[in-house]
């Protein structure tokens, strides 16, 4: 059975469009997919439908300066302006949402809601891959990889994908390129990445998305400790950003939290693993929901 899938548009802090794809029965309760830094609303492979058959109206939402979404005309790409959008978009909603947050997705969730705990900002957190406390080696990969073709762009397609296998090497290399597409522009014969690149820069003169004004392990220790909600951490067993220590020290600031560890899934995991990280949180989810009718 095919799900149909229409696009809308929510208003953030700053009265920014946040561009989302929403697919699900309009009664059902809301979750909404919120993607790491340099990606967009299309980083979740088949994770919106899979939510949408399994009960939830499901969004999927460009960030910030990511995607379909505005650019943000001050250069505010700081922890405060994404956790406010989240919270913009949470208070849109008829209930409160599951929240699902892959890396900046998941920071900014954190903090939206454990920074507000007399605020149902939201009714479960699922966190992909991120915590309060990351491993600097691979936050500094992921710096250099999204910085090395911000200004020159790439040629083609095949360039593109031979980039991404090349910082991804353990996920096959897609023999059709065209998907790429969602996730890039073409400008003057070159693609780009679909983001702002004041994104790295902008008015805080870094070039990554796990900066200090993004992650601040000791705040976003404090807004851990704070969480009340049902919470699962996804975890990719082979993440060079996230390991096992600082998965650990998550589950003990969030004694309820649950988890679950990925096998041959890095960073990306929804990406690398879309059929387990799919059945993760739709399973996770659905305890969710049958704890709370």
């Amino acid at each position: 059975m095919s799900i149909e899938t229409s696009t809308t548009v929510f208003t953030g802090r700053d009265g920014n469009r946040l561009v989302a794809d929403v697919a699900g029965d309009p009664s059902a309760p809301p979750v909404v997919l919120l993607h790491g830094g340099g990606q967009t609303r299309h980083s979740w492979g088949t994770t919106l439908h899979a939510l949408a058959a399994g009960g939830w109206r499901a969004f999927s939402v460009d960030l910030r300066g990511h995607g379909d979404s505005d650019w943000a005309r001050d250069g505010d790409y700081t922890l405060d302006a994404f956790a406010g959008d989240v919270v913009a978009i949470t208070r849109a909603l008829p209930l409160p949402p599951a929240l699902v947050g892959a890396s900046l997705g998941g920071v900014a969730s954190l903090a939206a809601i454990g920074e507000r705990p007399d605020e149902a900002v939201a009714r479960a957190l699922v966190l992909v891959d991120v915590a309060p406390r990351i491993e600097p080696a691979g936050r500094d990969r992921i710096g250099a990889f999204m910085a090395e073709h911000v200004e020159e762009g790439f040629p083609s397609l095949d360039a593109v994908a031979d980039a991404v296998h090349a910082y991804n090497p353990h996920r096959p290399r897609p023999k059709d390129v065209s998907g790429l597409r969602k996730n890039l522009r073409l400008r003057n014969g070159r693609w780009y990445w679909h983001w702002d690149p004041a994104f790295l820069t902008g008015r805080l003169g870094s070039t990554d998305e796990t900066r200090s004004a993004l992650v601040d392990p000791e705040r976003l220790e404090r807004a851990a400790r704070a969480l009340t909600i049902p919470t699962l951490l996804v975890r990719g067993r082979v993440s060079d950003l996230l390991s096992e220590e600082g998965a650990l020290e998550l589950l003990t600031l969030v004694p309820h939290a649950r988890m679950v560890d990925v096998a041959g899934a890095g960073h990306m995991v929804a990406g690398d693993r879309n059929d387990i990280f799919n059945d993760a949180i739709v399973d996770f989810l659905r305890l969710v929901r049958s704890s709370s009718a």
